[in-house]
């Protein structure tokens, strides 16, 4: 081979590589969801489906699927929804975190309150959102996420920094809390917890500075959002 076709041979291979790289595919973003309806995980897969650069790989109906199917398949996003059969959201964002710290986990829930927002975040969860989000707003969230960003809407975020900032309530300021949450009077709660009506007075005055509150039914509808009782 002379000088020339040896020069022209090296530029050959050396633009092969460049050329195989423009043909390669998008790699592409791949995204387990883990949602107990049926609607829901069609509608999400469909969605997801039509992004250039995201693909469905699996699709679970249960929690402990959810973790099984994350084992064998280790997606690079999992949709997860907070209340599901066999095990909760919480629950599989634990199991996973203990084979993979790294793990990225958005929850897609319709449940808003203080505790579950809280409780999901300390598990390992990358994301949080409302399924009444907008479409943008779920596919920049993987996207985010993938990219190693945390992503939690700002309406959420308020709402987590207002629970953590309010002073914890006491076992008893609950259990007085509670009992007012399904309508009783300051008698039948004394009567229900052997206190007098007086040391309910001085509970519900305690409860209602902690939860900036001014009265029972401000108290109560604060409570169910921060998910201190459940109506």
């Amino acid at each position: 081979m002379n000088p020339s076709e040896k020069s022209a041979s090296r530029a050959a291979a050396a633009a092969e590589p460049a050329g195989v790289a423009a043909a390669r595919p998008l790699e592409k973003i791949r995204v387990l969801i883990a949602d107990d309806h049926v609607t829901v995980r069609e509608g999400l897969a469909a969605m997801i489906g039509r992004q250039a650069d995201m693909e469905v790989v699996g699709e679970a109906t249960t929690g402990r699927l959810a973790v099984d199917l994350w084992f064998s398949l280790r997606p690079d996003i999992v949709l997860l929804d907070l209340r599901m059969p066999e095990l909760d959201g919480v629950g599989a964002i634990g199991e996973i975190r203990q084979r993979d710290a790294a793990a990225r986990i958005i929850i897609l829930t319709t449940f808003e309150t203080d505790s579950d927002i809280a409780n999901a975040i300390r598990a390992g969860a990358r994301g949080y959102l409302l399924k009444d989000s907008q479409r943008e707003e779920l596919l920049d969230s993987i996207r985010r996420v993938h990219a190693g960003e945390t992503s939690i809407s700002p309406s959420l975020v308020a709402k987590l920094a207002a629970g953590i900032s309010s002073e914890t309530l006491t076992g008893r300021e609950l259990d007085v809390l509670i009992l007012l949450a399904h309508g009783k009077s300051n008698k039948e709660i004394g009567a229900n917890l052997y206190i007098s009506e007086t040391t309910v007075k001085s509970h519900l005055r305690s409860i209602f500075t902690k939860l900036n509150v001014l009265s029972r039914t401000e108290a109560i509808t604060v409570a169910s959002r921060r998910g201190l009782v459940t109506l």
